[in-house]
């Protein structure tokens, strides 16, 4: 295998360049560029999760791209799987591995590893989302911290995926998220990191262009493609693809049970809150060199900072 100094993880909250960033590098540097990204794994949710269009897809290959069916659940340890085997071959060919996305959850899995958690398993899932679409998610939360404080400290409650999960391993196992992970051994990452995020200075910018962008997105057709799976009889609201934000908000819109505006707000607030997770989440990153994501030139700096 050639030796690589380093691969480089581009990290940060949605509408920052992020994607912008890993293609002006790639121009620059014998690279190629891995997707860290769990919406833009599924085929045809291309509006809503701000994919690369076909033609620079075309120019410009991102692994990691459009490899699921929605109706598919696609995991931290597939990813972790389906990276390091991309790695690996970005490596055979002598160039560098830029890993890009705003899943902090996958760049974790890889630079971490993963607790051996029992894999999902979709009765428990429904139990507990009726008891949720009853009792509400502040009630749920409730009740992990109940049975998993320490879990329920670290998951906000307004994150309902990790939630169920939290409950659904313990109605799987009888013990709590947190016994599993503090017992279990990982694999650490065997490649040199080079880390950078795109941290906007200017929160009320980032939160404007979050709404510049849902707006364009609504132009684009964003309502018509959930529409095309909205209409899919093996599709439901309840699977991982359509519960992203944005796609979730529209379903609802089109069971009526939203008005547009409603429909337009709510995915607004839903992506701010996104952010303002990912933000939380880059404050937590070890040995990363953290850069002002509007500031002017700043492309060319981190270039300068690789070499």
């Amino acid at each position: 295998m050639t030796e690589i100094p380093f691969v480089i993880f581009i990290m940060g909250p949605t509408a920052t360049g992020k994607t912008d960033l890993a293609i002006y590098l790639h121009k620059k540097i014998n690279s190629e560029i891995i997707s860290v990204d769990s919406a833009m794994v599924y085929r045809g949710l291309d509006i809503g999760t701000a994919k690369p269009n076909k033609e620079l897809l075309e120019k410009i290959p991102h692994r990691l791209i459009d490899i699921c069916d929605p109706v598919e659940t696609y995991s931290a340890a597939r990813f972790q799987q389906d990276a390091y085997l991309a790695i690996n071959e970005i490596y055979d060919k002598g160039k560098i591995p830029i890993l890009v996305g705003g899943t902090g959850l996958y760049f974790r899995a890889l630079e971490y590893g993963l607790d051996k958690l029992p894999e999902a398993n979709y009765l428990v899932r429904a139990k507990i989302e009726e008891e949720a679409e009853t009792e509400g998610w502040k009630y749920m939360h409730s009740k992990l911290g109940k049975i998993d404080a320490k879990s329920a400290t670290r998951i906000n409650q307004n994150d309902t995926q990790r939630i169920q999960r939290a409950l659904e391993i313990f109605e799987i196992t009888g013990r709590t998220l947190t016994e599993l992970t503090e017992k279990s051994k990982k694999k650490s990452f065997p490649f040199a990191i080079k880390k950078i995020i795109l941290f906007p200075n200017d929160r009320l910018q980032l939160r404007e262009r979050i709404k510049q962008r849902f707006h364009e997105m609504l132009k684009n057709g964003l309502v018509e493609e959930v529409e095309s799976f909205y209409h899919r009889d093996d599709l439901s609201s309840k699977l991982p693809s359509m519960r992203l934000v944005g796609y979730r908000q529209i379903w609802r819109y089109l069971d009526n049970q939203i008005t547009y505006k409603e429909m337009r707000e709510h995915s607004i607030i839903a992506t701010r809150q996104l952010a303002k997770r990912q933000l939380t989440w880059c404050r937590a990153e070890k040995g990363a060199e953290c850069y002002d994501s509007y500031k002017s030139g700043i492309f060319s700096q981190i270039l300068a900072n690789l070499k």
